[in-house]
């Protein structure tokens, strides 16, 4: 019994020092809500990071100076159209960033949860400005909701979610933070072709080098466009030539709107709403894979805890059931629209952001369900000792990573299921305890 103890203490022990060496990839940028200080009840946590598998993206050991690097980019810049003035000009006095690497290499033991997240997205000072800022735009707003079909509020959420409505830009050279990370960065074949494109930007005379500013990662603008999403989406709508996504409001607002129509928005319709579930209820289905229309989860028991109707073209819409806390926390039937908005950012506490927000612009958005505000969220450590004990008891969740991704939560299910629990696929202190005393 002793030495059995010793193994699953040496394996704890080995999972959380783990932890402290895997560097991995950063897949979601952040947004003005997570500038957002923490409730002063405890202390700020850090924002989650979404992190790609351990393996694929870990720190480069460069081979060659920064200025053998930039020498070889410079060729292939050239090759690829860019003058070679204009690169010379734009690589004036780089030089690596550490702040940037920095950032790019930290992982956060512990994540914010959901409902702090949200309580900053939706604080009444940023639902106050949008409003007010959804007047003042009223005549443009309008304008891009014709071209693109993409309602003025939802725009308005995505402003206030990713700048703060164009206050936190970022102030970092958009060039200088690229070429850090392609030099040592994580992934520098991504940040290359940021570069490239970044580049190209220069080119076409959108904005000048000294003002192409942004966030660490390179996105940019008052809604924070990656050079590439740039070069296939950005817009001139205020007619001045140039897209602007930096100094004109227009430019940004029909840009984000072009992103949102091309990745599947439909207007007219809702991005979801919430629903109360019945007792008994299978939490299992609980499954962003799982889609079935509207009308038949309501047949499911259940239940708008607004008894608000849902017309009766909504109950024919696609929707999957989202438990973004668990069993415990509120429950919502997401639809195509917040999986549209999950491309740009692919984070379901942001969706969740961006849809509430839109809503409480127009007297929407109050959450009935009540937050398990009594469970403290897994640290980082926590999820890859997790992800290892349910491997180790034969419910596969894959690479340890800290991720919890689908195969995480389909492993969860089933130790949940196996212990005869709500099978939510929430990772929870509880499951975590249960798993290593077994």
């Amino acid at each position: 019994m002793f030495s059995c103890r010793c193994s699953r203490w040496r394996l704890r022990q080995f999972v959380v020092a783990s932890s402290l060496i895997f560097l991995v990839a950063c897949a979601q940028k952040p947004t003005a809500a997570d500038a957002l200080p923490m409730p002063p009840t405890r202390p700020a946590l850090p924002v989650p990071i979404a992190v790609g598998p351990i393996g694929v993206d870990t720190p480069v050991q460069p081979t060659q100076s920064f200025a053998e690097w930039q020498a070889g980019f410079r060729q292939q810049a050239l090759q690829s159209g860019v003058p070679a003035a204009l690169f010379d000009r734009a690589f004036m006095g780089v030089s690596p960033d550490m702040a940037v690497i920095k950032a790019d290499r930290s992982q956060p033991e512990f994540s914010r949860p959901v409902w702090e997240y949200l309580d900053g997205a939706i604080s009444p000072t940023r639902v106050h400005r949008g409003q007010g800022l959804l007047g003042q735009n009223a005549d443009t707003l309008r304008d891009i909701e014709a071209r693109y079909g993409v309602e003025p509020r939802v725009l308005v959420a995505v402003w206030g979610m990713e700048s703060s409505f164009g206050q936190f830009q970022g102030d970092k050279s958009v060039i200088r933070s690229l070429a850090t990370l392609a030099y040592e960065g994580r992934r520098p074949d991504f940040a290359q072709s940021q570069l490239l494109a970044a580049l190209q930007i220069l080119q076409n005379g959108d904005i000048q080098p000294e003002a192409m500013l942004g966030s660490w990662a390179g996105a940019m603008g008052q809604t924070q466009f990656i050079p590439t999403t740039y070069n296939t989406h950005a817009v001139d709508f205020d007619g001045d030539g140039r897209r602007d996504i930096w100094n004109s409001s227009a430019d940004a607002l029909a840009s984000t709107a072009h992103y949102l129509q091309s990745s599947g928005w439909k207007h007219g319709q809702p991005w979801g709403f919430e629903v109360k579930l019945a007792e008994g209820f299978d939490y299992a289905l609980a499954d962003g894979t799982l889609r079935k229309p509207v009308r038949e989860w309501l047949r499911m028991g259940m239940t708008l805890p607004a008894s608000a109707p849902v017309a009766s073209d909504v109950q024919e819409l696609s929707a999957a059931l989202l438990l973004p806390a668990g069993h415990r926390g509120p429950a919502f039937l997401v639809l195509d629209n917040f999986r549209a908005i999950l491309k740009y950012n692919n984070s379901s506490s942001y969706g969740l952001g961006v849809g509430l927000l839109a809503d409480r612009f127009v007297g929407g958005g109050y959450i009935n369900g009540s937050w398990p505000k009594d469970e403290r969220p897994l640290s980082r450590s926590e999820r890859i000792e997790l992800q290892a004990l349910l491997s180790a008891q034969n419910h596969d969740a894959g690479t340890p990573d800290g991720i919890i991704g689908a195969n995480t939560r389909k492993a969860i299910r089933s130790a949940q299921q196996s212990l005869g629990w709500p099978a939510d696929g929430y990772p929870t202190q509880k499951l975590l305890e249960s798993l290593r005393s077994r």
